[in-house]
């Protein structure tokens, strides 16, 4: 049998979709400062009831949750991921392709801005869906009865 493909999504409604049934969401890069975007990301979908699992070396706990250096320790310690949110620049994405594929994640999401095609590529031969250059903040906000 055949692995399935993962594919680039762009529609709003499949997003929505997505959003509506993957609730536990791992932020790489997510930042321990209020003033940054990733932490106002990261307590976003905290407060709207999805799981958050900061994924940042070198901090114990961001938000109130446990911090883990690397997607691969979440692995190792099969902790289970639905969604990869990157706010990681788009150069460094392929340095995570391998461990993200050990999470046994659905998506990876690379917030506004990080487009990463070979990455991507990797990722979606894995069975990742993709989304590039969009903010899951945003676009939970835009989707209607989240």
């Amino acid at each position: 049998m055949a692995l399935q493909k993962g594919k680039i999504l762009t529609n709003l409604l499949e997003i929505c979709e997505l959003l509506k049934n993957y609730k536990t969401i791992a932020v790489v890069g997510v930042s321990p400062k209020e003033n940054r975007d990733s932490y106002r990301v990261a307590k976003y979908l905290k407060e709207t009831g999805y799981t958050m699992i900061p994924v940042r070396p070198a901090q114990e706990s961001i938000l109130g949750e446990k911090a883990y250096p690397t997607l691969r320790v979440l692995a190792e310690n099969k902790i289970s991921v639905d969604v990869i949110n990157f706010f990681r620049r788009s150069d460094q994405i392929p340095a995570h392709v391998e461990e993200a594929i050990t999470t046994g994640a659905k998506v990876a999401w690379m917030q506004v801005g990080i487009e990463n095609m070979e990455a991507a590529q990797s990722l979606m031969e894995a069975g990742l869906d993709i989304i590039m250059n969009r903010c899951i903040m945003i676009d939970h906000q835009d989707c209607p009865g989240l």
